[in-house]
């Protein structure tokens, strides 16, 4: 086998080089030095040509090599954690159908987001891509459209793993497949046929689905209220579970776990706006998978900003030579746009407003997160929550002024502090009203 034959066979296309610029993974242009289809083939993840400390292309074929020899068929049985997908391709047909391991046992780790902290991208990669996901086309309101529908939504439902009995049309197949927003997956076929031989029922999610006049919101809300983990809701919205019965339907997973990080949010926010303000100036800190994570609370109404800024040979900063800074905020008031910044604007603001929910306080809020080359490929948006709500539980830093939880803020980052008031409406107004009132 020629040296860089795996490389073209973790693709849809011939041109790897094409598909990871495409993806976001790679993005070079002509040099001196390499011509610009073969960079990733003359590298072989040992030069790291591309910036990074680790060769992404290299972590999820480990991954996925692991995993080939146990999905070579047309037929696969395993448990699945339960977990499940709905494309969002085509809309409004989509793909739908489990996502199963070829491992029978207890496999929840590899479909709770809840349980990765602490856990390196590689091991992430490397359970996730453990799952195969079986493909179903359906129109999204289909959602009694016969056995395979009623298998996958039957998924949603189950609150441990589940056995699964699987046949597919061709063998699986993989590729690399990028999503800031939605956790990695492995390879995929399309299905024949679905058998779930064991499964336990969640019962506070199956007496949400059963009330066909329960708003698809008070669902969300009442299961979140009762410890339901955020995660198994996204999954049990995206399967069509809640709503009023016949406006019921399938919700692309990417699309569901932005509108159940609102949905929650929002709810929170509005006990919180009612709520006395927080007495100083706190600053919250996390590190993870390579992220550096501060967010300063700030005596004032409810407000709230995220900040990302991304260094060069990042994932979302491939071939920059400088800083990319990203941000979206929202005033007392809320917002009616989607935010530029994706959906972890929704995880972050979810994790926070929990906080400010629990003390039964009131803040104005910056999330600020600082993306170093370590961090080679995304995981998804659970990663933003968890990271989040990670800082939270962490011993906070108290200062009596803004002057003083910047001075602690910066010596923290790499990046200047004038970089990020230019990046931030927020602090810019902060410091404009602080002016302001001295001058008054």
């Amino acid at each position: 086998m020629p040296n860089n034959l795996w490389i073209s066979q973790l693709f849809d296309e011939q041109n790897p080089q094409k598909e990871l610029e495409k993806k976001g993974v790679l993005s070079f242009g002509a040099s001196k030095e390499f011509k610009y289809d073969t960079r990733c083939a003359i590298c072989k993840g040992s030069k790291f040509l591309c910036g990074k400390d680790s060769c992404p292309i290299l972590v999820k074929f480990y991954a996925q090599n692991r995993t080939r020899p146990l999905i070579d068929r047309l037929t696969l049985e395993g448990s699945s954690p339960p977990d499940l997908f709905i494309g969002r391709m085509g809309y409004p047909y989509v793909n739908i159908g489990p996502l199963i391991p070829p491992i029978i046992g207890d496999t929840s780790m590899l479909g709770t987001p809840e349980m990765w902290s602490g856990k390196t991208i590689e091991e992430i990669v490397d359970f996730r891509f453990q799952l195969v996901r079986g493909k179903y086309r359906v129109n999204v309101k289909d959602v009694d459209g016969g056995k395979i529908v009623e298998r996958t939504r039957e998924l949603a439902l189950s609150k441990a793993p589940t056995e699964v009995d699987a046949e597919f049309r061709k063998k699986p197949v993989g590729r690399i497949s990028l999503d800031d927003e939605v956790q990695p997956f492995g390879p995929s076929a399309p299905l024949k046929n679905i058998d779930i031989t064991y499964s336990t029922t969640d019962h506070k999610i199956d007496k949400a689905f059963s009330d066909t006049d329960l708003r698809a919101s008070e669902a969300v809300i009442s299961l979140y209220e009762n410890n339901v983990l955020v995660s198994r809701i996204q999954k049990a919205f995206s399967a069509g579970l809640f709503g009023i019965e016949k406006n019921r339907k399938f919700v692309p997973t990417r699309w569901s776990i932005t509108a159940v990080d609102s949905m929650l949010s929002k709810n929170l926010l509005e006990d919180v706006k009612t709520f006395p303000l927080i007495n100083e100036f706190r600053v919250y800190e996390h590190t993870a998978l390579d992220n550096r994570w501060i967010i300063l609370m700030i005596p004032s109404a409810w407000s709230y900003e995220l900040i990302e800024a991304w260094y060069p040979k990042t994932i979302w900063n491939p071939d920059g030579r400088e800083i990319a800074i990203f941000s979206d905020a929202e005033g007392y008031e809320g917002r009616t746009e989607y935010p530029d910044i994706g959906g972890c604007y929704f995880s972050a603001r979810l994790a926070v407003s929990e906080q400010l929910s629990r003390e039964r306080r009131q803040a104005a809020a910056i999330v600020m997160r600082e993306a170093h080359p370590g961090y080679i490929m995304p995981v998804g948006v659970w990663n933003v929550r968890e990271a989040v709500r990670n800082a939270m539980k962490n011993p906070h830093m108290n200062f009596a002024s803004l002057k003083e939880s910047f001075a602690y803020i910066f010596s923290k980052f790499d990046i200047s502090i004038n970089t990020w008031i230019r990046s931030s409406k927020l602090l810019q107004d902060l410091i404009f009203q602080k002016r302001i009132k001295d001058y008054l």
